[in-house]
């Protein structure tokens, strides 16, 4: 199964006024099983909207310079966002093993639309001095995103598979500090991990999890660090035959470090998320190549400092067809 490089979009999630470069989902069920080795390449359609309240929306404003760092705020804010984006995630499975296990390299590329409003009430003092002012304002922005390299190990030992990854953010995305939307998050990441599936193909249950520690490096724009982030993105399917199956996928995301250079009004800015919702997927021959169709969807929950809503993908993929007497469902399920 292929796991898809999806990446923040910067009106959408948290840390740096709510965003984040992990986003929540991006592995999912049989994350760990090996590859046929040979290129693939997977086709990602992704939709979110969320919205935030308090100081998760007023971040936004503060850091597209609408609110002085230097002044106390009383906030009564909302934020709207919304992304439709196409992503590409060609990849390379290599045939010779490495340290007894199967590398893979890629890199997923981005296209889409992202928007964003903020509207509310804003209460700014300074001193004695008290404005309180009413209004919105917000953006859109239709152009490409971020790089996102990565690299895989994986083994595999019965119905026992393990994998360890490390990927990051190449910043070369459409990015503006000044910008309410972006498709860049204007700054580099390095995120590093490792997870386990457990795959019995004879009885068709599956579950897998992967967890990971994201390092953000400074935006220089903006002179804003993001803190440390942890996540874990789960999924867990039962195969109703050799080419359908159904479950459910979820995730956890927590910050485990303050934010560097924040506004004193948003302490220090760790943000969480919670996510769960169903998933479906579809195995079919194209020519000589498998393809692999998925739809899956989270509700989010229990944020904190973060925007939260909804997302769905809808994914396309094609890799080397197994020989048709291997058991072998959902070659490179992209998962997020």
């Amino acid at each position: 199964m292929m796991w898809t490089t999806l990446l923040a979009y910067s009106d959408a999630h948290a840390d740096e006024g709510g965003v984040s470069y992990w986003l929540p989902g991006r592995f999912g069920s049989l994350a760990a099983t090996p590859q046929l080795p040979g290129w693939s390449m997977a086709e990602v359609y992704y939709h979110t909207s969320v919205s935030a309240f308090g100081s998760a929306a007023a971040a936004r404003e503060i850091h597209v310079g609408r609110i002085p760092a230097t002044i106390n705020v009383d906030l009564n804010l909302r934020l709207n966002a919304q992304a439709d984006l196409i992503l590409l995630n060609p990849t390379y499975t290599f045939a010779t093993p490495v340290l007894g296990g199967q590398l893979a390299i890629g890199v997923t590329g981005l296209f889409g639309r992202s928007s964003a409003n903020l509207a509310g009430t804003l209460t700014t003092s300074v001193g004695p001095f008290a404005v309180t002012s009413t209004g919105s304002f917000g953006d859109s922005i239709t152009s490409v995103g971020d790089l996102y390299p990565q690299a895989t190990l994986k083994w595999n030992a019965g119905v026992h598979n393990f994998m360890t990854y490390v990927t990051g953010d190449i910043p070369v995305g459409a990015y503006s500090s000044t910008r309410l939307a972006n498709l860049g998050i204007g700054h580099g990441a390095f995120d590093a991990g490792g997870g386990y599936t457990y795959f019995n193909p004879q009885a068709g249950h599956e579950f897998s999890a992967v967890a990971g520690f994201t390092y953000n490096f400074k935006n220089t724009d903006t002179q804003y660090q993001n803190g440390v982030d942890f996540h874990v993105d789960w999924g867990a399917s039962q195969f109703l035959s050799k080419q359908v199956f159904v479950g459910l996928v979820g995730y956890a995301y927590q910050q485990i470090t303050d934010d560097f250079g924040q506004n004193p009004v948003l302490g220090g800015f760790r943000s969480r998320v919670l996510g769960v919702g169903p998933q479906v997927g579809f195995l079919f021959p194209v020519g000589d190549m498998q393809g692999y169709l998925n739809l899956k969807g989270y509700g989010e929950f229990a944020a904190e400092n973060r925007p939260a809503g909804w997302n769905t993908w809808l994914t396309f993929s094609l890799s080397p067809q197994a020989p048709t007497s291997t058991v072998q469902p959902a070659r490179r399920m992209v998962t997020k």
